[in-house]
C-alpha cells in the first residue's frame, strides 16, 4: 500500500512536522494588552488555518500559517498576563496553567483517540509505535523535538507522513506557555525592585529574548534547517515578537487610509507566502518574517470602520465561525488528510478528495467543539476553579495515556517472546539458507524477525553516536576489536557501507584484528561534489576531508567501503570512487569493495505487515544491473579487490523480504543488524582471499 509523503510543516520532506496550530487562545478573547475586543484577530486567525489546510490539502506544502499562530500566541498571552500582573499585581501560575490545561487538552485528546483508532484500522502494524510514541510526545508537549531528532536521523521513518507530526506547533506554544508567565513575573518583580514601569521592563526583556532567538535561528537555518524548523529556541523569536507588539500597539495611532492599505496588503502578503517563498527550505530565520510581518500588518489595521477595510470582511460572520472551529480543525485536518491518503493509496488527493478532506475535518472539528468544547467550558462556568479545571483536564488526559500505554506494552511483550524465540539460530538461519539449500528445505515455521512492527534493527554504531548522520561534519572514529592488533581495517563509507559493520565486527572479533569505523549517513567516500537536495553537501565535503586526515593517521591495511551505488536512475561506478581508491594506494591501503546491493520500492516493515512473504519480492535489476559495473571498468587500480554478495540478498536476481526467517531489510534500503550479521561467513572468506592473512 502506498503511504503518504507530503511534506508536513517544514516543508518538502515529510521528515518534518504538519503545520502550525492555532493556539489556546483560539478560546480566548481576542485582547491586546489594554484589553479591548479586536475582532479582526477573529478573521486572521481564520484565514491563517484555511491557508494551513489548503496549501496541506491541495498543494502539498507549507504557506506560513504556523508563524502567524506563533505570534498571535505571543500576542495575546502577554497581553493576558500583563493585564494580570497590573490587576493582581501577581500571575496566579496553577489557574493560568490549569485553565489553559482545560481549554486545550480535552479537545486534543479527542483527537488522540480518534488517530489511535484509525493507525489500528488503517495504518500498518510497523508504524503503530511510532504513533504512539507521538501520541505521548502529543499530550506532554514534546512532539518538536521528537520530530526534530527524526529530521536530522537519515535511518529514521522518514518516508511516511505521521498523523500526529502537525502537534509540534502547539508544543512549541505549550512550552511558551510555561516560559511566559516566568518572563512576565520577572519583569514585574524588577520593575518593582527598580521602581519601573512593569511595561517598560517587559518591552526590554522581550526585546532581548527577540534578539537572542531570531540571531540563533537565523544560525541555525543556516547550519541545520531540519533541526531548526522544530527548534523551540529558533522559534521562541516569533512568540517573542507578538508579545513585543502587543505593548507598542496601544502606542500607534496610523491615519486611517494607511491603515486600509496596511490591513489588504497584509492578508495579500500572507496568502501569497507560501506561494512565493521557500518555507520549506528557508524557515524559521528571518524569513518568518514575511508571514509574521503580514499578520501585524493586519492587526495594525485594526478596526477602520471603512467599507473599503479588510476589516470589514475579516469581522464577516462565515470567518467568525470558522476561526471558533479553528483550533479543532487545524488538530483534525493533518491525520484525516494522512488517513485519506493512505487508505485511497494516493501520494496527493484530487480536487474532489481534498475537498472530501476539508468537508470531513470542518465536520469533526464541528462536532468536537460541540461535544467538547462547548460543554467543558460550560461547565468550567457553572463551577468554576483550579481544582475543576486540572479535574476536567485529567479526566481527558489519563484514559489516553493509560490506552497507548496499554497498547505499547503488548507490543513490548510480543516483541520480548519474539526475541526469546530468536535465541535459536536454527530457527533464523537468515542468509544461510542460500548457501545452505538443506537449510532451507528443513526451516521450522517462524514469525519473522526482527518483528516489522518494531523498533528498526540497525547497526550499533548509529545508537552508539558512531556514525556522522546525515548532518554531522566531522568525521567520527570508533575502534573496536584489539587495538594492539597487527591488522587494521577501516570501514568507511556512507550508510550503505554501514549497514556492513556487523559482521566486520564479527570478522575482527573472531581474528583477534582491530577495526575502525568512519562513516556518515548519505555521503559517499568519493572526490567529486557532492550533491544533496540539489544544492553542494558541504557537511559531506568537509567529512570526507577530515576522514581522509584519519585514515593518514591511522594508516590501516585495509578500507572497507563500496564499490558502485544503486540507485532509480541505475547502477554505477563514481568517477570519484576510483580517484578516492587511488589516494589510499598511495598511503600503502588496500581496499575492499563491496557492491552496493539493491534497493527497494517501499520498505519493507510496512510491507510485511501489509502483504504475505510472497508478495514482498522485487527484482534486483530495478536498482542494480545485471552485470557488476566494476566488471566493465577499463582501470583499476592494483590495491582494490571487489566483493560481490548480492547472490546471498537477492538470489537469482530476486529480491525477497525474508530469508531464512528473518527480515533483510530495515526501511527500503539498509540491512537489519540481524540480517547482515547472517551474512558473516561469507564477507569472512571475501575479506580472507582478498588479504591474505
Amino acid at each position: 500500500m502506498t503511504t503518504t509523503s507530503l511534506p508536513p510543516e517544514r516543508g518538502a520532506s515529510p521528515r518534518a512536522g504538519a503545520a502550525g496550530a492555532p493556539t489556546s487562545s483560539t478560546h480566548e478573547h481576542a485582547k491586546g494588552t489594554g484589553g479591548a475586543y479586536r475582532p479582526e484577530i477573529q478573521g486572521l486567525r481564520a484565514i491563517a488555518v484555511l491557508l494551513v489546510a489548503v496549501y496541506h490539502i491541495w498543494f502539498g506544502t507549507v504557506s506560513g500559517g504556523v508563524d502567524v499562530f506563533l505570534l498571535l500566541t505571543g500576542f495575546l498571552i502577554t497581553g493576558s498576563l500583563l493585564r494580570s500582573v497590573e490587576r493582581r499585581g501577581r500571575i496566579g501560575f496553577p489557574a493560568f496553567w490549569a485553565r489553559l490545561a482545560r481549554r486545550l487538552l480535552p479537545t486534543m485528546a479527542v483527537v488522540l483517540v480518534g488517530v489511535m483508532v484509525a493507525t489500528f484500522l488503517w495504518l500498518p502494524a510497523a508504524r503503530w509505535r511510532g504513533v504512539l510514541r507521538e501520541v505521548v510526545a502529543s499530550v506532554l508537549y514534546h512532539e518538536n523535538w521528537v520530530l526534530a531528532l527524526n529530521s536530522v536521523d537519515y535511518l529514521a521513518d522518514n518516508d511516511s507522513a505521521s498523523p500526529l507530526q502537525h502537534i509540534w506547533s502547539l508544543s512549541v506554544q505549550g512550552q511558551f506557555y510555561v516560559i511566559a508567565p516566568v518572563l512576565v513575573t520577572l519583569a514585574a518583580f524588577i520593575a518593582a525592585r527598580a521602581g519601573r514601569d512593569p511595561r517598560r521592563v517587559l518591552l526590554f526583556v522581550l526585546g532581548g529574548v527577540f534578539a537572542l532567538s531570531l540571531a540563533y535561528s537565523v544560525y541555525m537555518t543556516e547550519a541545520n534547517q531540519p533541526w531548526a524548523y522544530f527548534d523551540s529556541g529558533a522559534r521562541l523569536w516569533e512568540l517573542a515578537l507578538g508579545g513585543l507588539f502587543a505593548l507598542v500597539l496601544p502606542y500607534l495611532n496610523l491615519p486611517l487610509r494607511l491603515r486600509v492599505l496596511l490591513g489588504w496588503t497584509g492578508l495579500a502578503a500572507l496568502a501569497l507566502c507560501g506561494a512565493l517563498v521557500p518555507v520549506s527550505t528557508m524557515f524559521p530565520g528571518y524569513v518568518a518574517l514575511w508571514p509574521t510581518g503580514a499578520a501585524i500588518m493586519v492587526i495594525l489595521a485594526g478596526t477602520t470602520g471603512s467599507k473599503w477595510g479588510a476589516d470589514r470582511w475579516l469581522v464577516s460572520r462565515p470567518l467568525s465561525v470558522l476561526a471558533d472551529l479553528s483550533y479543532s480543525l487545524y488538530l483534525w485536518h493533518w491525520p484525516v488528510l494522512v488517513f485519506y491518503l493512505q487508505v485511497t493509496e494516493r501520494n496527493m488527493p484530487s480536487l474532489k478528495g481534498g475537498c472530501y478532506v476539508l468537508v470531513t475535518s470542518l465536520i469533526l472539528a464541528w462536532i468536537t467543539n460541540k461535544l467538547v468544547g462547548d460543554r467543558v467550558e460550560g461547565l468550567s462556568r457553572t463551577k468554576p476553579g483550579t481544582r475543576r479545571d486540572w479535574g476536567i483536564a485529567a479526566a481527558f488526559l489519563v484514559p489516553v495515556l493509560v490506552a497507548s500505554s496499554l497498547w505499547y506494552t503488548d507490543l513490548t511483550v510480543e516483541q520480548r517472546r519474539l526475541e526469546a524465540l530468536a535465541a535459536d539460530p536454527a530457527n533464523y538461519p537468515g542468509a544461510a539458507v542460500v548457501a545452505n539449500p538443506e537449510l532451507a528445505e528443513n526451516l521450522p515455521e517462524a514469525p519473522v524477525y526482527p518483528d516489522p512492527a518494531g523498533r528498526a534493527d540497525v547497526p550499533s554504531i548509529y545508537p552508539d553516536g558512531c556514525d556522522a548522520r546525515l548532518s554531522g561534519k566531522h568525521a567520527i572514529v570508533c575502534e573496536y576489536g584489539d587495538e594492539t592488533s597487527e591488522h587494521t581495517i577501516a570501514l568507511v563509507g556512507a550508510s550503505r557501507t554501514a549497514h556492513w559493520f556487523p559482521p566486520m565486527l564479527d570478522i575482527v572479533e573472531k581474528h583477534g584484528w582491530h577495526l575502525v569505523n568512519i562513516t556518515k549517513s548519505g555521503c559517499q567516500f568519493a572526490t567529486e561534489t557532492p550533491m544533496r537536495d540539489g544544492e553542494v553537501f558541504t557537511e559531506c565535503i568537509q567529512w570526507r576531508e577530515e576522514a581522509m586526515v584519519e585514515l593518514e593517521r591511522i594508516r590501516p591495511d585495509v578500507v572497507v567501503t563500496s564499490s558502485t551505488r544503486a540507485t532509480g536512475g541505475g547502477e554505477r561506478v563514481h568517477d570519484g570512487f576510483i580517484e578516492r581508491w587511488e589516494q589510499l594506494r598511495e598511503m600503502g591501503t588496500d581496499v575492499i569493495g563491496i557492491r552496493d546491493l539493491p534497493r527497494r520500492s517501499e520498505r519493507i516493515p510496512e510491507c510485511l505487515t501489509e502483504k504475505s512473504r510472497e508478495e514482498c519480492v522485487e527484482s534486483a535489476y530495478r536498482t542494480q544491473a545485471e552485470v557488476d559495473p566494476t566488471q566493465k571498468l577499463d582501470y583499476v587500480p592494483d590495491n582494490v579487490t571487489f566483493v560481490d554478495l548480492t547472490e546471498y540478498v537477492c538470489p537469482g536476481g530476486e529480491c525477497p523480504a525474508v530469508l531464512g526467517n528473518v527480515m533483510v531489510y530495515s526501511d527500503a534500503t539498509h540491512m537489519t543488524q540481524t540480517f547482515s550479521r547472517t551474512l558473516t561467513p561469507m564477507l569472512e572468506a571475501a575479506v580472507l582471499e582478498a588479504t591474505g592473512w
